[in-house]
């Protein structure tokens, strides 16, 4: 079995050079990682390349300019579909998501389509994100499970294994969403064709180095995105 670690970057070079040994170091056979990074100003790209010229299980899609998560995500799973990868991983370049719990996941891969590294299962396990943040995020999920009815607690995570035949199954072109909405968007998607998702605890960890990615504009596209999906289901547009 063949697995495929997806990582965008945009400006995480105080990062990735941790992180890529953190991931490959895990004892997983047949693990790669896929890094795309946005043209990061501050030269991720470039870390990047110089790594996986002595790396073999590492590869590099530089894009033009910022073109955003959800794209990222969608280039990703084309380059994981093409390359015939069974297993399909998402993860954050700032150690948000931890290296260790990528065995836990794969392993609860073999009995669901699709794994939520969830944050909300059993209590709530974030550390070092101020109260605000925390409200937000618990709220998007509480108003998506809501409006959508998906029986999911961290509908936002962005930490996730997906089978290939999954991804395979999805119009990879018609995603329209990116940032929350875009975790939001292929959950639902992927619960409404029938595949078994299972949410499995994990510690979220705010990063230490780099800037967070999240804005107002990510907010709003997040809720009407939500009711976008449920009336795109009920008149069968998905």
């Amino acid at each position: 079995m063949k697995t495929l670690v997806i990582i965008p970057t945009f400006n995480e070079r105080q990062n990735i050079d941790r992180l890529i040994p953190a991931v490959l170091g895990q004892n997983i056979d047949g693990l790669e990682i896929l890094i795309v990074d946005d043209h990061s100003p501050d030269g991720t790209g470039e870390c990047v390349a110089e790594l996986a010229k002595n790396e073999p299980r590492l590869h590099l899609l530089q894009r033009e300019k910022k073109l955003g998560l959800g794209t990222a995500y969608v280039a990703g799973f084309t380059y994981a579909l093409q390359s015939g990868f069974d297993f399909i991983v998402e993860m954050d370049a700032d150690f948000s998501h931890d290296p260790r719990d990528l065995p836990r996941l794969l392993e609860a891969a073999h009995r669901a389509d699709l794994v939520i590294g969830s944050r909300y299962i059993n209590g709530v396990n974030v550390v070092n994100w101020p109260l605000s943040r925390l409200l937000l995020s618990v709220g998007a999920s509480t108003y998506t499970r809501l409006i959508t009815g998906m029986p999911i607690r961290d509908c936002t995570s962005g930490f996730k294994c997906f089978r290939a035949r999954v991804l395979e199954s999805i119009d990879l072109q018609r995603i329209q969403s990116d940032g929350y909405s875009f975790q939001i968007e292929m959950n639902f998607r992927a619960w409404k064709r029938g595949y078994r998702i299972r949410e499995v605890s994990i510690i979220f960890t705010d990063r230490v180095a780099g800037a967070s990615k999240m804005s107002k504009r990510i907010v709003r596209e997040a809720i009407w995105m939500v009711w976008k999906l449920k009336f795109m289901s009920l008149f069968g547009r998905l």
